[in-house]
């Protein structure tokens, strides 16, 4: 068998995941064992694995997920009133196919944004498209896109993207742009597509964060009303891996 010709073809044809099945299995002992049926079940299974290794790296390179989480790697075991069914229900990913929303809410440092990730994580395994936003950072680019003709078009982007996660929600009371942007941002979303919300504040005050009696029961409705809820509840996770990181460092 012409070995390097059929690499060239391969590659030719952008099949790389065949081209390296190729030139491992003509490497190896089992060369001669294999009938043409399974050589080409092993070049084909390589090439689908490759395809949706190559799709999972670009959809986490277009995410920007904060943490590399997973929901498999999740630690139950830590005192935070995390409802285990829940989560475990959420990490089958159905919630976004059906068009939900999930808000997480806890105190600072109990893993909010870990877990937020992880469910991102697995809707870019699911082939699904995912965006993370921090609030308080969305607010100041979508007030400076104003000014510059890119305000429309990030719209757009927060739109259509099937997942959209915003961490940090109510570190402060919104101003009138921000409520504005928010709304706009939800009511694009709702019925369409999926969000994901993590916040400090308790869901039942975020009325008065949001200031404008209107624009909140508005945002409320579009965001609560389909929503699972995480409550969590606890110390911070940080301060329990702080003594391990300081008897880590070395001495001066």
């Amino acid at each position: 068998m012409l070995t390097h010709p059929t690499l060239d073809q391969l590659q030719a044809l952008s099949l790389h995941g065949m081209a390296r099945a190729f030139g491992e299995i003509i490497a190896s002992a089992e060369a001669q064992s294999l009938s043409h049926p399974e050589w080409l079940a092993l070049l084909l299974d390589r090439e689908a694995s490759h395809r949706r290794d190559k799709r999972l790296a670009m959809r986490l390179r277009y995410a920007r997920l904060r943490h590399n989480a997973t929901v498999e790697d999740v630690d139950y075991r830590s005192p935070r009133g995390l409802d285990r069914s829940l989560f475990q229900k959420l990490g089958l990913g159905q919630w976004v196919e059906a068009r939900e929303n999930v808000i997480v809410c806890g105190p600072t440092g109990i893993g909010k944004s870990w877990l937020a990730c992880a469910l991102g994580h697995k809707a870019c395994r699911d082939n699904r498209s995912v965006l993370y936003q921090r609030l308080p950072k969305l607010f100041t680019d979508l007030a400076l896109a104003r000014g510059d003709g890119r305000y429309a078009r990030i719209l757009r982007t927060l739109s259509r993207v099937e997942l959209l996660i915003l961490d940090d929600w109510g570190l402060e009371p919104l101003d009138a742009g921000a409520r504005h942007d928010l709304l706009e941002i939800l009511e694009e979303r709702h019925g369409r597509r999926s969000t994901l919300i993590t916040s400090q504040i308790p869901v039942d005050k975020w009325h008065d964060l949001i200031g404008d009696p209107t624009y909140a029961d508005a945002i409320l409705d579009r965001l609560v009303h389909n929503a699972h809820r995480l409550n969590l509840s606890g110390d911070s996770l940080r301060k329990k891996r702080a003594p391990a990181t300081a008897s880590a460092k070395p001495s001066t």
